[in-house]
């Protein structure tokens, strides 16, 4: 793959026509060089995918095994949710415009009552991505009062919270599984003033989940609201976990996962990852539904989600009804698969659950590049984990199992992860005793 770098500010360049113009004068941000120089010139970041087949991805004439995807249970790939597509493309047409203040379209009903039943919440709304959650619903929780988020929280939450506090709430970073350390702020705080915790549910790097039971008992114990971002555990994980089933039954998230209610929680998931389609939900009191039903500016202006993903996720719970425990089965065994590689290798990771997010970070953070091309150059695709995306000690790269890979795509990976292992300076898990 071919990149030009970037230019620097003020620098002329040429548009399509062969125009000189100048670049915008930005200014940097330079926590983001290592990133941006990835992005300019490394073959898996900012890449062109030209085919796809099956779990194999074709970039330029090279065919790499897809370990980067985020479609857990291969719903993207399924003949039935396909199939599902047309027949409401001709009865919807491609897209509703229609802001959903304005008019919802049947299909968003029908999903908001399924999803209901399926995460067995109080209710449910639908908006179109868990990015817009964040920013529109969070200032409205907080008000003027304070938002707490664990400082290791995804990117989009804090965005969240940093839209609640130019609005005139309080910002505070809470220590990652630091319970003391929640309660010591929340005791510190007035309760006459709304309070939100922000946390993840299933960590996108990680693969791990907070003690969601103790950080509930502890929101209930001060009235203050705990706010779940559980983007990749929806699908994948659900409720009466065992060892026969691991990951647990029907997908239905963090919350039902640890056997949790819904008092003092909102939980925010999306089926863009699982479920493979572009719509996102808050699973949460009627009440608090209907205010944001005039209060969340998705709902009231942003365009919806396209007639497919409300087709594709209809379909989904139909698949997941009937497929669901075999597809999260096939997912845990190919995950541990990978896992257990790795602990043969000695190589580090953070992965404690057994889910199938799989962070292996590095001994040297500038062996990025070259651990990335080394991985290209042998067909496998990942997640590259440059810095700011996680702190430095943590570059590295991550590695993300579908049900939708190929036993020979894992058989493929765990090869490489030998090779990579003996060609370069992984952190090494620490020995017993």
């Amino acid at each position: 793959m071919s990149v030009s770098s970037p230019l620097a500010p003020g620098v002329p360049a040429k548009n399509g026509r062969g125009v000189e113009t100048k670049s915008h004068p930005l200014q940097q941000d330079r926590r983001l060089d290592d990133l941006d120089r990835l992005r300019a010139s490394h073959p898996m970041m900012d890449a062109i995918i030209e085919e796809v087949r099956g779990r194999k991805i074709r970039i330029g004439n090279k065919w790499l095994c897809d370990f980067a995807s985020c479609n857990y249970l291969g719903f993207d790939l399924h003949p039935e949710i396909i199939a599902s597509v047309e027949r409401e493309l001709w009865r919807w047409g491609t897209h509703p415009s229609w802001s959903r203040l304005l008019g919802n379209p049947r299909p968003y009903i029908e999903i908001e009552e399924q999803l209901t039943d399926l995460l067995g919440a109080p209710d449910t709304l639908l908006l179109p991505t868990i990015t817009l959650i964040h920013a529109s619903v969070i200032p409205v929780l907080a008000g003027h009062g304070t938002v707490l988020i664990d400082s290791q929280a995804h990117k989009t939450l804090y965005e969240g919270a940093a839209i609640a506090r130019g609005a005139g709430a309080t910002l505070c970073r809470v220590r990652t599984n630091d319970l003391g350390h929640l309660e010591q702020i929340l005791r510190s705080l007035p309760s006459s003033t709304p309070r939100v915790f922000c946390i993840d549910g299933v960590n996108s790097m990680t693969g791990n989940a907070p003690d969601l039971p103790a950080y509930a008992r502890i929101c209930r114990e001060y009235d203050a609201l705990l706010y779940v971002d559980d983007a990749h555990g929806f699908g994948v994980i659900g409720e009466s976990p065992s060892p026969e089933m691991p990951y647990g039954l029907r997908g239905n998230s963090i919350v039902r996962y640890f056997g949790e209610s819904y008092d003092n929680i909102v939980l925010v998931g999306g089926f863009s990852k699982a479920y493979s389609s572009l719509l996102a939900f808050l699973a949460l009191p009627t009440s608090l539904k209907n205010h944001l039903k005039v209060a969340a500016p998705p709902y009231l202006y942003s365009g919806p989600s396209p007639t497919a993903s409300l087709a594709t996720v209809l379909a989904g719970f139909r698949v997941n009804e009937s497929e669901g425990e075999d597809l999260r089965m096939a997912l845990y065994r190919k995950t541990i698969r990978v896992l257990d590689r790795v602990a043969e290798l000695g190589l580090l990771t953070l992965n404690s659950s057994g889910f199938p997010i799989i962070e292996l970070p590095l001994g040297e953070r500038d062996d990025i590049d070259a651990v990335g091309r080394f991985l290209f150059d042998r067909g496998i695709y990942v997640t590259l984990a440059a810095y700011p995306l996680v702190p430095k000690s943590q570059v590295g790269f991550r590695v993300q199992v579908t049900a939708a890979n190929g036993d020979d795509e894992i058989e493929q990976l765990n090869e490489v992860l030998g090779e990579l292992a003996k060609c370069f300076d992984m952190q090494r898990a620490p020995t017993p005793g």
